[in-house]
């Protein structure tokens, strides 16, 4: 992403959240005024849980900062995400937090009942906080994987993000891909999982098979008789019409064009498999709401985004390799969509591949934060994660969330392992968001009871 774009989409979402955070205590400030004190706590945590599932998925999707990805660092305590998911958590930092300010409240209070009412709220506080603790931490020292191991390697080739769509040779760079998975692979490696945008030269995806560069990594594979190689790949479609929404027509050649920013699987026989990232950076790879914002493609191209967007597919495809393997290719910000990843378990997935190019973000937290979010994933699903980044963070971890093995950032290198495969579905893969939408049905609720009210005379607000 060029840094002058960067910028400026960086203020789209930061600021977009900020409106809508106001938003949720407006209402809940309204709600306040016409109701109870409890009911308006539950419409507080109900409009807020609105707001974070909205911004996961409008146009301008920007799920980052959902409170329950807080707890990335400490993935030992919210090892119930398997049932919960990520609003789970948000769920449980309002309880929380609402619980210590009613303390506060009694503690301020002058009433004779105020020593009872902060006991009671002690009590609840610390039973809200520790109960929910001390059952991850049981749940995670007696979780055990199943033995079904496959062997998987990543390769972090190091290539600078701008470097390589510019002076570095697509050849080259593949060259150094197969180097480095080469220097550890064993015969019996299953998958090479390689980043985002790894084969960076376009790809006429009806003639991959022809391509010189995957004709170079075929070759590569017929040592490894289960090899398949999981890629990032900038890739491209043509159509006689306009199959697609995001599809431009070509005056030169009368055609439409649809680029993709995908992931392909390679092996030694079957054809190539495709799947194309679903979920597109607003402004980078989209532009927000195309059908009433075109007039704003001209400005995301000064800045050197996509004036067209990018194709996309609407649901996830899982890859399969000829032994059977499951795969889930998930590419860069999708990691952040915890319902999203679901949907790849659902089809088949045994274990997630995240194919990233954090190097965008130079040697910032942000893609700290990135794969430690990838540590939510593997819980909420109990798949192992396998990260391949370009430039940013690569990694291994397990069923738990544990990081077993990790890069160090800015160093070419490959990691090997054995991970477990699992075929089980959490009870969060089998029902998803359900926190989430249980709250938009009672912040719906809630809004009509404001309007309603809106209509009627003033009157005094409960206690």
């Amino acid at each position: 992403m060029p840094s002058g774009l960067a910028v400026v989409i960086s203020l789209i979402p930061f600021g977009l959240a900020a409106l809508l955070m106001s938003v949720a205590f407006w209402l809940y400030y309204q709600l306040r005024k016409k109701t109870r004190r409890g009911w308006s706590y539950v419409g507080l945590v109900s409009f807020w849980i609105g707001y974070e599932y909205l911004h996961q998925t409008w146009d301008l999707a920007f799920p980052w900062m959902t409170l329950g990805n807080g707890f990335s660092s400490s993935h030992q305590l919210i090892q119930w995400y398997e049932y919960t998911g990520v609003y789970g958590g948000t769920l449980w930092i309002w309880l929380a937090n609402i619980l210590a300010f009613e303390l506060t409240l009694a503690k301020a209070s002058e009433e004779d009942e105020s020593l009872k009412s902060q006991k009671r709220l002690l009590a609840a506080l610390f039973a809200t906080v520790m109960i929910p603790m001390a059952a991850s931490i049981a749940m995670y020292s007696k979780y055990k994987e199943r033995e079904n191991p496959a062997n998987i390697v990543i390769a972090q080739p190091n290539i600078d993000p701008y470097q390589k769509f510019q002076s570095l040779p697509a050849s080259e760079q593949i060259k150094r891909l197969i180097h480095l998975s080469d220097s550890v692979a064993q015969p019996n490696t299953e998958y090479f999982i390689w980043p985002e945008t790894a084969i960076p030269e376009g790809t006429n995806e009806s003639q991959i098979q022809t391509n010189l560069n995957y004709l170079t990594i075929q070759s590569f594979l017929i040592k490894y008789r289960n090899g398949n190689v999981l890629s990032g790949i900038e890739s491209y479609s043509l159509y006689d019409s306009q199959e697609t929404p995001t599809a431009r027509f070509l005056e030169e050649n009368g055609q439409y064009l649809d680029v993709f920013n995908a992931a392909i699987q390679i092996e030694n026989l079957s054809k190539p498999q495709f799947y194309h990232k679903s979920k597109l950076v607003p402004g980078v790879e989209q532009t927000p709401f195309s059908s009433s914002l075109s007039f704003l493609k001209p400005a995301f191209a000064a800045f050197g985004g996509s004036t067209g967007g990018y194709g996309y597919q609407e649901e996830p495809t899982v890859f399969f390799s000829q032994s059977g393997i499951g795969a889930a290719p998930v590419i860069c910000y999708e990691s952040i969509w915890g319902g999203y990843v679901t949907e790849y378990v659902k089809k088949g997935a045994q274990f997630i591949a995240i194919v990233t190019n954090d190097g965008w973000w130079g040697n910032t937290s942000g893609k700290d934060q990135h794969l430690a979010y990838a540590k939510l994933r593997a819980i909420e699903t109990r798949r192992w994660v396998a990260r391949s980044a370009n430039t940013g963070i690569s990694a291994f971890i397990n069923q738990r969330g544990d990081i077993v093995q990790q890069s160090k950032w800015w160093v070419a290198t490959a990691l090997k392992a054995d991970i477990n495969l699992n075929e089980e579905l959490t009870f969060y893969v089998k029902h998803g968001d359900y926190i989430a939408f249980f709250a938009i049905f009672l912040s719906v609720g809630f809004f009509i009871f404001l309007v309603i009210k809106l209509f009627q005379p003033n009157r005094t607000s409960g206690t």
